[in-house]
């Protein structure tokens, strides 16, 4: 995959601009989504409606939603900003606030004028930026779910207070959202329909999350590696399984091997950082301790103790 790919090859971004691009770390680890999403949206740049400009990225806490919209930042030179979405969100939330100051023509003048400022969705759409929409499926107003959705048409516009905003050729929106969560509805279908790309994000194959895990902490222990990796794997299975909201995924991972490796208990620091993370639950904490003891894990996990 190249490093990037130019999409408007005359476009020359600003300093602010630039600044907004994100840059890959040393640890960051191409996924297989987002090779798939980058080679897509290249194939099909200049192919008219066949353009691929909004894209879904649907998975649990900690899967790497955003990390890939970032990394798709980076693949197009593209500056990246994002808006949180919450259940109370209103439509100048979207298309931005008029709001009063206080004349400068004057310091002793109390006259009030209104100014509008754009919202971060209008400044990404006019501009040309990559912007992540996390969690669009908490919203309550369906007023704010359509002018999201004129957001999002591919040659859309944006009426604003103060005039029209017409979609930038380079705006790329990457909506995420958690499978599960506290307040989560289905994603409204008319913003679904906008969608020219979905991904759906689990936990990778246990050699992926080894490698993403020794780029982040340096650390190489293989039996180690493998072992805390199976079993976040085991709890993600169960507490999936028997509907238990927390999430074992690869946060946990990552800093359960960091407390690892800066000498804690693998056990202890079990609870710490990740059961803990999943449920506090007495019950709920009974059940994922019996799906570790049934595949053996308890056993091999104190023995690794030992041996570390």
């Amino acid at each position: 995959m190249k490093k990037t790919c130019i999409l408007s090859p005359d476009r020359q971004l600003t300093e602010e601009e630039q600044s907004l691009v994100w840059k890959k770390p040393p640890s960051h680890i191409e996924s297989e989504a987002e090779k798939r999403i980058y080679e897509e949206i290249v194939r099909n740049w200049n192919r008219g409606e066949m353009k691929i400009s909004t894209i879904l990225l649907e998975g649990d806490a900690g899967s790497g939603k955003t990390q890939i919209a970032k990394a798709l930042s980076a693949d197009f030179n593209l500056p990246y900003t994002k808006v949180t979405c919450f259940a109370d969100m209103d439509k100048s939330d979207v298309l931005g606030s008029i709001l009063p100051v206080l004349s400068e023509e004057d310091d002793h003048s109390d006259k009030v004028e209104y100014l509008y400022y754009p919202s971060e969705i209008v400044r990404a759409y006019e501009n040309g930026w990559l912007l992540e929409i996390q969690e669009p499926t908490v919203i309550r107003d369906a007023a704010v779910l359509m002018a999201l959705n004129s957001a999002l048409e591919p040659d859309g516009s944006l009426n604003l207070p103060t005039r029209i905003a017409h979609r930038h050729p380079d705006f790329i929106a990457v909506i995420t959202t958690n499978r599960g969560y506290n307040g989560f509805r289905p994603l409204n279908e008319a913003l679904r329909d906008r969608v020219q790309h979905a991904e759906k994000l689990d936990l990778p194959p246990k050699e992926v999350m080894m490698e993403r895990v020794k780029a982040k902490t340096g650390y190489e222990s293989e039996p180690v590696l493998s072992l805390l990796a199976e079993t976040i794997m085991v709890l993600d299975e169960t507490a999936r399984a028997n509907a238990i909201k927390g999430v074992a995924g690869m946060r946990s991972y990552i800093f359960w091997v960091d407390a690892v490796q800066s000498g804690a208990s693998i056990q202890k620091s079990l609870y710490y950082k990740v059961l803990y993370k999943i449920t506090t639950d007495p019950q709920e904490l009974v059940i994922l301790e019996q799906a570790l003891a049934s595949h053996g894990l308890t056993e091999k996990l104190e023995e690794m103790d030992h041996i570390c």
